[in-house]
């Protein structure tokens, strides 16, 4: 099962030291690019990390990334 391509670029998002962020791999979320649980009865598995520091990171938006949750470029190559 291919996931649903949101947008062909990264979103950047700021993140909060401590707080933890559950990306969106099957592209279905209405929050993305964060899991809302649209993927159950799906083979997708959200990403659950915590930040650990505060800072913009570029999370995927294609859902075709090998790094899930972080944007590595697969876009350019869809």
């Amino acid at each position: 099962m291919e996931p649903g391509i949101v947008e062909y670029a990264p979103k950047p998002v700021a993140l909060e030291a401590g707080k933890t962020y559950v990306w969106c791999p099957c592209g279905a979320s209405d929050n993305q690019p964060f899991c809302d649980g649209s993927h159950k009865g799906s083979e997708f598995v959200p990403n659950v990390f915590t930040a650990e520091q505060s800072s913009t990171v570029y999370l995927c938006m294609c859902k075709h990334t090998a790094n899930p949750g972080l944007c590595d470029g697969s876009h350019s190559k869809l």
